[in-house]
């Protein structure tokens, strides 16, 4: 049976719960709610499983705190054997317009330490994203307070919707790979 690891990225407890830098971690949720799957905690983050045609799909919260995330995402591919192909990392992206959608198959870190400490943990920037875009309207100087800031109310509408796109383009690299998906939904 094939396995896959899908990781959102985020970091643990109320004062950053609604930020935008745990939009991967909203993503996730999103997907548990659908399937009625709860997380349970375990090493490293918090786990869900779920089947999506007969696929086994580990869903994974970080406990880590972003800039340690590749921890996380090294234990879990060891633990339940799951290829890198199979891995899909969902962030934040200030270099994207809100709610866009990038799904790309490789690429460096974009200045988000969370994707650089997996890049550096894995040894390796070949594994699937999936960037969300936050948009960056902040002063120069103030991108750490925008992304660890609550969304705008304006911005929720977008973000709720955006959300479930992205949860159909994880089915879709389930389902159909990285290539057919990145097809589909860089386009959007």
């Amino acid at each position: 049976m094939d396995k896959y690891l899908i990781c959102g990225l985020g970091n643990i407890g109320d004062k950053y719960a609604g930020t935008r830098h745990n939009i991967g971690f909203e993503v996730v949720d999103f997907i548990a709610l659908q399937k009625e799957v709860p997380f349970s905690t375990g090493r490293y983050g918090d786990i869900s499983e779920i089947k999506i045609r007969g696929r086994k799909v580990s869903l994974l919260k970080p406990s880590t705190y972003m800039n340690l995330s590749g921890n996380a995402v090294r234990y879990w591919l060891d633990q339940e054997k799951i290829k890198l192909e199979n891995l899909l990392v969902i962030t934040d992206d200030v270099a994207l317009p809100l709610g866009k959608i990038r799904i790309r198959s490789k690429g460096g870190d974009g200045g988000h330490n969370g994707l650089d400490h997996i890049i550096q943990t894995l040894g390796t920037a070949g594994f699937n994203r999936l960037r969300f875009g936050v948009g960056n309207d902040f002063p120069r100087g103030m991108q750490v307070e925008y992304v660890l800031g609550q969304w705008f109310p304006e911005q929720i509408p977008v973000v709720k919707e955006k959300i479930e796109v992205a949860a159909k383009a994880v089915e879709s690299f389930i389902q159909q790979g990285i290539t057919r998906t990145m097809n589909i939904y860089n386009t959007l």
